[in-house]
C-alpha cells in the first residue's frame, strides 16, 4: 500500500503554512501597536531618546532568552513548546497596553513582550528549517517573511482607520490588537507539529562546534545592526514633516507591502544564486535610504524611500536566516538561530542609544547618516565574507 503524501497548503508543508499564519496574526497585533507607539509615547511626554531607549532596552535585555531557547530546543529536541510560550506571552501582554499612563510602563510591557519573542524566535526558525529540504530554504523563509509582513500591512492599516475615525484614541487600538494575538497562539496549538527530524541531544555546547564562517557572519550582522536602530525614528521623522498623524501607520504600511510582494521571489532567487549577493545589495539600498532620510525632510521624498526600505527588508531578512541555516549543522539549528537573534537584539540597545542621543543632541539627520555609514561598512565586510567563502552553498547538515 502506498503512503498518502502529507497534505500541502498552497504548495507548502503544513508546518510552514501555519507557522506563517501564526506570524501573520501576531504581527497584525504587534504592528497595530508599534505603528502608533511613537506617537502615543510623545503624547504622554516621552523624548526621542526615551523612545529609542524603550525599544533598545526591551529588545536587548530580552535577547538573552533567544540564545537560551534556541540551545534548549536543540537539547530537548522540541520547538513547539517554546513557540506556544513565546506567542502566548505576547497575547497576554497586549491588552495591558490599554491601562498605560507613563512611558516607564511601556518599557515594562515591551520588555515582557520581547521576552515572549525571545522564547519563540529561534525555535520557530529551527522548525521552519527542519520542515523543508535545504534547497528550498530560501523560498520557505521568504514565505514566512511575506506572511509576517502581511500582518505588518494589516496591523498599521487597522490602526490608521482607528486614528482616522477616532483621532488620538490609541488605547482602543491596543485593546483590539488582542484578538489577532490570540488567533496566532491557537494556530500553533491546533495545527503545528514537531518537524520530526530533530532528536533530543545530550549535549554540552562548545563554541568550536559552530564553524568560523558562522562567527564571521555574526560580526557582519553586528556591524550592520549597530546602525540599524528601531524603525520608530523613521516614523518620528516622518511625523515631523507635518503629515496628519493618522497617516503615519499608513506610511509604515507601505514598506511592509513592498516586502510582502518581493519576499517569496527573492527567497527563490537566493536558493539559486546564493545569499551573499542579495544581502550586500540590501545593505547598499539601506545605506542609500538612510542617507536620504538624513538629507531630506519632505513626505514626497520619504514615500518612495519607504518603498526602497521594503525592498531592503525583502532582500536581507529571509536571506540572513537562510544563510544561518546553510552555515549550521542540523543538530545545532536552534543554537545557531538563537545566537543570531541574540546578536540582533543585544546590539539594538547601543544602536538605539546612539540614534536617540544623535537625534536629540545633533539633529534629526545625524542618526540616519550614522546608520548609512554602518550599512556601507557591513556591505564591505559581506563582500570580504563572500570572497573568502566562495561556494554557493555552505550547508553542512
Amino acid at each position: 500500500m502506498n503512503r498518502l503524501k502529507p497534505k500541502k497548503y498552497f504548495g507548502l508543508e503544513k508546518n510552514i503554512f501555519f507557522t506563517g499564519l501564526t506570524s501573520f496574526f501576531t504581527d497584525t497585533s504587534v504592528k497595530m501597536i508599534y505603528s502608533v507607539m511613537p506617537l502615543f509615547l510623545l503624547s504622554i511626554g516621552a523624548s526621542k531618546t526615551s523612545i529609542s531607549l524603550i525599544e533598545g532596552i526591551a529588545e536587548s535585555t530580552a535577547s538573552l532568552f533567544k540564545a537560551f531557547s534556541g540551545y534548549w530546543s536543540d537539547k530537548i529536541g522540541k520547538n513547539k513548546p517554546f513557540m506556544i510560550l513565546g506567542y502566548g506571552i505576547t497575547a497576554l501582554v497586549t491588552p495591558l497596553y490599554f491601562i498605560i499612563r507613563f512611558p516607564y510602563q511601556v518599557l515594562i510591557l515591551r520588555f515582557i513582550e520581547r521576552v515572549g519573542k525571545g522564547f519563540r524566535a529561534a525555535p520557530r526558525d529551527s522548525l521552519i528549517s527542519g520542515s523543508v529540504k535545504q534547497k528550498e530554504i530560501g523560498k520557505n523563509f521568504g514565505f514566512h517573511k511575506a506572511m509576517d509582513n502581511s500582518g505588518a500591512i494589516l496591523g498599521p492599516l487597522i490602526a490608521f482607520l482607528f486614528l482616522y475615525f477616532m483621532p488620538d484614541d490609541y488605547k482602543s487600538i491596543f485593546l483590539w490588537a488582542t484578538i489577532p494575538a490570540i488567533l496566532g497562539v491557537l494556530s500553533i496549538i491546533v495545527f503545528i507539529k514537531e518537524a520530526g527530524n530533530k532528536t533530543a541531544e545530550k549535549m554540552k555546547f562548545q563554541w568550536k562546534q559552530l564553524p568560523k564562517k558562522y562567527y564571521f557572519f555574526l560580526v557582519v550582522i553586528f556591524v550592520f545592526t549597530l546602525g540599524n536602530s528601531a524603525d520608530a525614528l523613521l516614523l518620528v521623522k516622518t511625523a515631523e514633516t507635518g503629515i496628519d498623524k493618522s497617516y503615519i501607520p499608513f506610511v509604515y504600511m507601505i514598506f511592509n507591502l513592498v516586502s510582502v510582494v518581493l519576499a517569496i521571489p527573492i527567497g527563490k532567487i537566493s536558493d539559486k544564486i546564493g545569499r551573499e549577493k542579495l544581502i550586500i545589495l540590501g545593505y547598499l539600498i539601506y545605506a542609500l535610504v538612510y542617507f536620504l532620510f538624513g538629507k531630506h525632510n519632505s513626505i514626497s521624498v520619504f514615500l518612495p524611500l519607504f518603498v526602497m526600505y521594503g525592498f531592503y527588508s525583502a532582500l536581507t531578512d529571509g536571506s540572513q536566516k537562510s544563510m544561518i541555516s546553510d552555515l549550521v549543522s542540523k543538530n545545532l539549528k536552534g543554537t545557531g538561530f538563537g545566537l543570531y537573534h541574540s546578536i540582533l537584539g543585544i546590539t539594538l540597545l547601543p544602536a538605539s542609544l546612539i540614534a536617540g542621543v544623535l537625534y536629540d543632541k545633533m539633529g534629526s539627520n545625524a542618526p540616519f547618516y550614522f546608520g548609512s555609514a554602518m550599512a556601507l561598512l557591513a556591505a564591505l565586510l559581506m563582500i570580504i565574507f563572500s570572497l573568502i567563502y566562495r561556494k554557493k552553498s555552505y550547508s553542512i547538515s
